[in-house]
């Protein structure tokens, strides 16, 4: 285990949160808040412990993936429990679990939020929940990589360890290059919503927090009532970019280089977008007679499909209210949520088509058992060790999920409120139903259920096993 080579990558992850949590610190000099005082103080911290810690560069580079799970889980932990503590001490949020709760929803993109009045809050803390978003979407270790020469072929395993989906592969032969244009990509959608926001008379500030939620898949808002009190361009304009943040980023690049085919060859892209228009027009069927138009109902619909498959989490109506059938097919896109190698949660639809092929496959061998055929996506073969990967990850998912329902359950959560509360966190998405449904929050929830979900939150994000890996007492052996 390459101890030293892990302290310094934390080291510099220290540095990066520091350099972030002085973006704040600009907002309350701005808006003339007292509250950025404890984002200084907790950002010039966090400098002075990566500087300690990134002083000396290692002479041996070596990392692997144990290393690359090991550096990636503890990042997130770290960087979620000193982001944290300026809502400590501003006393916004007095409470050091509640404030950790927050912050780790922000920086998984979950959205889910133990706050009941977000209106009552500072500019500088809507806008720190809002840009943890966006750092925790394309992933803090991604930027690293894109802005700071780390050498070794290692460094690719940092990037599977947290990027969302079955597998991350190279965009171009130099991780570092890769990492860049993801950066490139992200930022510019970015930029262009933030743009487009103004245009449609959104406010600079709720503008920027609310592309910033989007491009993170996040879910923050900065209103009590989500998105609802936007007008419906506003709506539609966030719809679009929530799906489109959904979507591979390889769909992308292939479009920065004018190969069309190639972007619209992808299998997922093509499913996920099925799956939206297919949730879009039942669901609009399903609710038409609860709203005053046609248009308002394939509005709200669009708007719910595409915040929940992507995870993330904005709301305009409080769809805990719509029957059975709408509800049921939100739980769905929960569990699928969006692309591989986009910001959002979820199983990702990749699995979710891996699992479709899998049972086609073994149908297909029951009835032609001398047959030697193997499925495929995209046109390639699946190979032993990504068919071995994502069985063993449905199987650790199902697991972690129903276990997480227990003591939710055991603190007296209703099965509703449970299960979602579960899903809706597990997938990094917002929220829930029932107790934790869109007008609800998380506030009421125990302390246990409250660590659980934490645990949930991180684990979803990091695709389960770079989190798991601390669990095992032989690993702590050779890092101690």
């Amino acid at each position: 285990m390459n101890r030293s080579m892990i302290i310094y990558v934390l080291g510099t992850v220290f540095k990066l949160e520091g350099f972030f949590l002085l973006i704040p610190v600009l907002c309350s000099l701005l808006y003339r808040e007292q509250e950025g005082l404890p984002f200084l103080i907790t950002g010039v911290i966090s400098l002075g412990i990566g500087f300690l810690a990134s002083f000396r560069k290692p002479d041996n580079h070596a990392f692997f993936l144990r290393e690359g799970c090991v550096t990636t889980a503890l990042s997130w932990i770290l960087l979620s429990v000193v982001g944290s503590v300026p809502f400590v001490l501003t006393g916004e949020i007095p409470s050091f679990l509640n404030a950790l709760f927050e912050t780790v929803s922000g920086f998984t993109t979950t959205g889910a939020s133990i706050l009941t009045d977000v209106e009552s809050m500072s500019h500088t803390a809507l806008l720190w929940r809002s840009f943890t978003h966006w750092i925790g979407g394309m992933g803090v270790l991604v930027f690293l990589l894109a802005v700071i020469p780390l050498t070794g072929g290692g460094t690719i395993n940092l990037m599977r360890a947290e990027s969302p989906g079955p597998s991350v592969g190279k965009l171009v032969p130099k991780i570092r290059y890769t990492a860049r244009i993801l950066y490139s990509i992200y930022l510019f959608l970015t930029v262009i919503m933030l743009v487009l926001l103004l245009l449609f008379g959104m406010p600079l500030f709720d503008a920027i927090c609310t592309a910033l939620g989007t491009a993170g898949t996040g879910g923050f808002g900065i209103k009590n009532d989500s998105i609802a009190g936007y007008s419906s361009a506003i709506q539609w304009l966030v719809t679009v970019f929530m799906i489109l943040f959904g979507v591979n980023f390889n769909a992308f690049y292939f479009l920065t280089l004018r190969e069309f085919k190639k972007a619209l060859s992808l299998e997922e892209v093509r499913a996920y977008f099925a799956i939206i228009l297919c949730a879009v027009i039942v669901i609009t069927l399903n609710i038409a007679g609860s709203f005053r138009s046609i248009f308002a109902a394939i509005t709200a619909a669009a708007f719910q499909v595409g915040s929940i498959i992507t995870t993330t989490g904005f709301s305009t109506v409080d769809f805990d209210q719509w029957p059975s059938l709408s509800k049921g097919i939100l739980v769905l896109l929960m569990l699928i949520g969006a692309c591989a190698g986009s910001t959002g949660g979820g199983i990702k639809v990749s699995r979710i088509l891996f699992l479709g092929k899998s049972m086609h496959h073994q149908v297909f061998s029951y009835i032609h058992p001398k047959s030697v055929r193997s499925f495929k996506m995209d046109g390639h073969s699946i190979d032993e060790e990504t068919h071995r990967g994502i069985q063993s990850y449905f199987a650790a998912y199902l697991l972690i999920f129903i276990i997480s329902v227990l003591p939710l359950l055991a603190e007296g959560c209703d099965l509703v409120t449970g299960f979602t509360a579960v899903a809706a966190t597990f997938n990094n998405i917002g929220p829930g139903l029932a107790a934790v449904g869109p007008t609800q929050n998380f506030a009421s929830l125990g302390i246990l259920s409250k660590w659980v979900l934490i645990f949930d939150m991180l684990a979803g994000r990091l695709e389960l096993y770079p989190l798991l890996v601390l669990f095992s007492p032989s690993l702590w052996k050779e890092l101690i």
